[in-house]
């Protein structure tokens, strides 16, 4: 990918991310009026607006931005709707909740130099993890992809494009996001690409969620997270670990971005800390309850 192809996607994720901010900001003016009881969290590419958990566990057809709140330290947090709601379209956003493992998962809309030195960790602790692609990273970094495969890392879907999907109503068009992805992964792998599916930006529907299931995809959500994202503006050391190290908890599904010179700076000391925590890590594909 030459310089100018780079920032033009660099820009439209970063595009994509500020307005998230704005949609946050405007959840958190409504929060402070007394109209949603709970406090998110954020992850994912951007940070999200939090739905209130009463609307998305009752089934809403509406649009939901994913979000947390987290009760205790070391605690599963509360996500805007519940795990049994979810297990019903073969989604997730934790794991194990009775093991103390960890299911690890990366986002990347772009490749930012970093995933290399993330792979070397992973396989330095033997630590298998999610990658959740989007198409054009796997059409340009096919290299990285096949290792990532070669290694024992699930690639999992994030769309050909990174639009938001619970936009999109009519199921053809949906499929069609993802099967170009599927594609892709043939192409550079030579393998069907794993049936996980993360929504860019973590905006669902129940019509989504309905849709993915339909297409034989697990969507997987996460339980914690941090705002990583911004290349030009990365987390200390001290303050990703201040948000990761006391809200890890049994089955976490852990989002990060492998664009992050933070993340891939700090993840060998982190896996050691969640190691000396007597965590273990484990693939989506070991989740409780999995159905092919």
């Amino acid at each position: 990918m030459n310089v100018k192809s780079k920032q033009t996607l660099k820009q439209s994720y970063f595009v994509r991310q500020r307005r998230r901010e704005i949609a946050f900001s405007a959840f958190c003016f409504a929060l402070l009026l007394g109209f949603i009881a709970v406090l998110p969290t954020m992850g994912d590419e951007e940070p999200l607006q939090m739905a209130s958990v009463a609307s998305a566990t009752s089934g809403s057809a509406g649009a939901v931005n994913w979000g947390l709140s987290f009760p205790e330290p070391g605690q599963t947090p509360v996500g805007n709707a519940s795990q049994d709601y979810l297990q019903q379209f073969d989604a997730y956003f934790v794991g194990d909740c009775n093991q103390k493992v960890i299911y690890l998962t990366f986002d990347a809309g772009y490749e930012n130099g970093c995933t290399a030195q993330i792979l070397d960790v992973l396989k330095k602790h033997q630590a298998p993890a999610a990658f959740f692609l989007v198409g054009s990273y796997i059409r340009e970094h096919g290299d990285l992809v096949q290792r990532m495969a070669a290694e024992g890392h699930i690639v999992g879907n994030h769309t050909d494009t990174h639009p938001d999907m619970s936009a999109i109503a009519d199921q053809e068009a949906f499929a069609a996001e993802l099967a170009a992805v599927e594609a892709a992964y043939q192409e550079a792998v030579g393998e069907d690409l794993p049936r996980f599916y993360r929504p860019p930006q973590g905006k669902y529907s129940e019509a989504n969620l309905q849709q993915a299931k339909q297409l034989g995809y697990h969507t997987v959500f996460w339980s914690l997270a941090y705002v990583d994202w911004n290349t030009d503006d990365q987390p200390s050391r001290e303050e990703a670990f201040g948000k990761l190290l006391p809200r890890v908890h049994n089955g976490a599904i852990v989002l990060l971005h492998s664009t992050s010179e933070t993340n891939a700076k700090i993840l060998d000391e982190l896996l050691s800390e969640w190691e000396k925590q007597g965590f273990c890590f484990k693939r989506l594909d070991e989740l409780p309850g999995l159905t092919d």
